[in-house]
């Protein structure tokens, strides 16, 4: 057989009659894969008509990118993506961003992102808002993994539920981008509705101050969602990018923020979905897919080993030091 034929008869095994497979017991988690014959005929590659169900491994993932059977890539992301670049996750114990609110004056810690809370007392959001200063922290491997998914040509959209920018910062284009949960991008008055200058609104929070409406004297909010708000209108690309999509890949997310967390069944149950966290989480841990990776651990080390098996490695690492050089660059 053709070198170049074998990785699209692959695909082809991989994908199945195009039906849909029947659900998986079990999670798949990654691990050692089974050798695999690829001589076996047409038969064999699209089944006798029995109801046979084929596992998938991150190998298999890879080999369909490659074969260009997976074309229209949906990714969904966390903040498990931006804790290699220094920040923080919000729920890990003694870690995580809740966990330094405690001794602070928030009567639990997620009041702070509760907008009635925010108008009786803004201060402690703006302490934490601080932190995420942009320029404090800069993209990772993993931001960079996904940018190369998008030079490429292989990202059709990037949902993230990240505020932190980090996903901007890499060079993944508005167009490409749905920030669910809002970002520091713009701000708002929460009275008047007036859009305020961005730099000014820092130069107040840098400065330990609440920012305030040049017109009405209103607390100014950054427009990122609080709890109860309503997602962006860019949300309402999901009705069109999932039901396209070919494959989803969900990084860094424990899946416990709705509605988010259930996009990742939105897409066809035909369609690999690749999840790539510290421990199972969501529908993908109590009713997995036939065709679901589970790729736990270290999530720089999976995306390593997903684009070693690509072939992207000195690709993303030239990447990495030609972006990184222009960030130290901009901040000289």
């Amino acid at each position: 057989m053709a070198q170049w034929a074998r990785p699209a008869i692959r695909a082809l095994r991989l994908w199945g009659p195009g039906g849909e497979l029947a659900w998986a017991r079990r999670p798949r988690f990654a691990g050692a894969r089974p050798p695999t014959c690829l001589s076996a005929g047409v038969a064999s590659v699209f089944g006798n008509g029995g109801d046979r169900t084929q596992e998938l491994f991150l190998q298999d993932v890879a080999e369909l990118i490659r074969a260009k059977a997976c074309q229209r890539v949906v990714v969904m992301v966390g903040a498990g993506i931006s804790t290699p670049s220094g920040i923080p996750d919000f729920r890990s114990p003694g870690t995580g961003f809740y966990s330094s609110f405690q001794h602070c004056d928030v009567p639990y810690p997620e009041a702070i992102f509760e907008l009635t809370f925010f108008l009786h007392n803004p201060r402690p959001f703006f302490t934490w808002a601080k932190k995420m200063y942009p320029g404090n922290y800069r993209p990772n491997v993993i931001h960079y993994f996904l940018r190369l998914l998008q030079d490429k040509g292989l990202l059709l959209r990037l949902y993230t539920q990240n505020i932190d920018g980090l996903e901007r910062a890499a060079g993944i284009p508005d167009s490409r981008l749905v920030e669910a949960h809002g970002s520091f991008a713009s701000a708002t008055c929460t009275v008047c509705g007036r859009a305020a200058p961005v730099e000014g609104f820092w130069a107040e929070v840098m400065g330990d101050r609440v920012p305030r409406c040049a017109v009405c004297t209103g607390v100014v909010k950054p427009d990122i969602v609080f709890f109860g708000e309503a997602l962006p209108q860019r949300f309402l690309l999901h009705v069109v990018d999932f039901p396209s999509a070919d494959l989803l890949l969900i990084l860094g997310t424990s899946l416990q923020v709705e509605p988010f967390a259930s996009l990742s069944e939105a897409v066809r149950s035909s369609v690999p979905r690749v999840f790539m966290n510290q421990e199972a989480a969501g529908s993908l841990a109590w009713r997995p897919r036939s065709r679901d990776v589970l790729q736990l651990g270290e999530l720089v080390d999976s995306v390593d080993k997903l684009v070693e098996l690509l072939g992207w490695t000195e690709e993303l690492k030239d990447l990495v030091q030609r972006e990184t050089g222009q960030l130290s660059g901009r901040d000289r």
